[in-house]
């Protein structure tokens, strides 16, 4: 049996005869830039994200990018950002005109080591922090981090392009964050059928930055306050998402329970796995085997590469040693276990709807590799 380490294609009962009959009546009636979609689909955002405003957009990267404009970050600014995140995150400032400075990971959680975050803010002085919440679930040392940037005046966005759906102490991982973003890039929890993104907040100032931004700047049709962009999320992607969302409980459910399974079986195999910690409820966005021994790890995806199991690494690299990051980082807080971190992590597949005979075809190749 193969198994992929990612399937798409595995809709609910009636969900595409739903969808095509949608779009076919959107498109009849040409509801291809804003219509109900759009502000249904931002109220039913803000409710499950436990925040006041949502506003959608094109993309995750303009989500962070739209964000930390909100927030007065531009030219000359400096920005902490993690050394373990997709290159978004980084990405987002330079093109705001700011600079990074990354901060090392805490290899506990994939989140940013608090220390580090600490002296990064003592030392540099920047406008803003991002944290990125990996993996499913958020860091550990959440309440500091907020607590830490409002003593310290400094403005903190949060990157929760994988946390749609995890809790933290009952409650969404977005709820009581400054500002916070994700992405409904389709392999996300949340997932559309091309890109698009949204900003959360509390914040009805900051929302309506974010919403005027992303709508090339308009105080009124032809009346414009600031200089922004066209990033308006399309009626059609809207309606995608909000179909999906009627599904978003099995969905996670089905992510939890073989996120579980995993964290249940690997063990027994001499493989670590990542979990999710104390106060966090995961999304089951994706396993995290921790494979310190490289030639062991090499040897794990040998034999899932032979027997057509699908595996990967989110993320391979540390953001401070792309090469796109050279000139333009103004510098790095903490050590290497950011490095550690990349080097170690083995994603097993996760899907929504992955079936038990999947996971211990998974588990049997493991197996059988670790044997020999």
């Amino acid at each position: 049996m193969k198994v992929p380490f990612i399937d798409l294609k595995r809709y609910e009962s009636g969900f595409l005869e739903t969808l095509n009959a949608t779009l076919a009546a959107m498109a009849a009636n040409a509801q291809f830039i804003g219509g109900p979609e759009i502000p249904r689909l931002e109220s039913r955002l803000s409710h499950f994200a436990g925040v006041s405003h949502a506003v959608t957009c094109a993309n995750g990267t303009d989500a962070l990018q739209l964000a930390l404009r909100a927030l007065d970050v531009g030219r000359g600014d400096t920005v902490l950002v993690p050394d373990v995140t997709f290159w978004a995150t980084l990405e987002a400032v330079v093109n705001v005109g700011a600079n990074p400075v990354t901060v090392d990971a805490d290899i506990a959680d994939g989140g940013v080591a608090f220390d580090a975050l600490a002296d990064g803010i003592v030392r540099f002085g920047p406008k803003a922090v991002i944290i990125a919440h990996l993996y499913g679930w958020g860091s550990s040392r959440l309440d500091d981090i907020r607590a830490l940037c409002v003593e310290k005046k400094v403005a903190l966005l949060e990157d929760g392009a994988q946390c749609f759906g995890a809790e933290y102490r009952g409650k969404p991982a977005y709820t009581g964050a400054l500002i916070s973003t994700t992405s409904f890039y389709p392999a996300k929890v949340l997932g559309g059928a091309g890109d698009g993104g949204a900003v959360f907040t509390d914040d009805a100032e900051l929302a309506e930055r974010v919403r005027r931004l992303g709508n090339h700047g308009r105080t009124a049709h032809y009346g414009y306050g600031d200089i922004g962009w066209n990033s308006r999320l399309d009626s059609l992607q809207a309606a995608f998402l909000n179909l999906s969302l009627d599904h978003i409980g099995t969905r996670i459910a089905s992510r939890r329970a073989s996120a579980a399974l995993y964290r249940e079986r690997l063990p027994s195999l001499g493989i670590e796995v990542m979990a999710p910690p104390a106060d966090y409820t995961e999304n089951g966005y994706c396993n995290v085997c921790l494979i310190r021994d490289p030639e062991r790890k090499a040897a794990l995806e040998a034999a899932f590469r032979a027997a057509g199991v699908g595996f990967g690494n989110i993320y391979p690299g540390v953001m401070s040693q792309q090469p796109g990051a050279q000139g333009v980082s103004k510098g790095h807080c903490g050590g290497n276990v950011g490095e550690t971190l990349c080097a170690s992590v083995l994603n097993l597949p996760l899907f929504s709807y992955m079936t038990t005979g999947e996971i211990q075809r998974v588990l049997d190749v493991a197996a059988s590799a670790l044997r020999k």
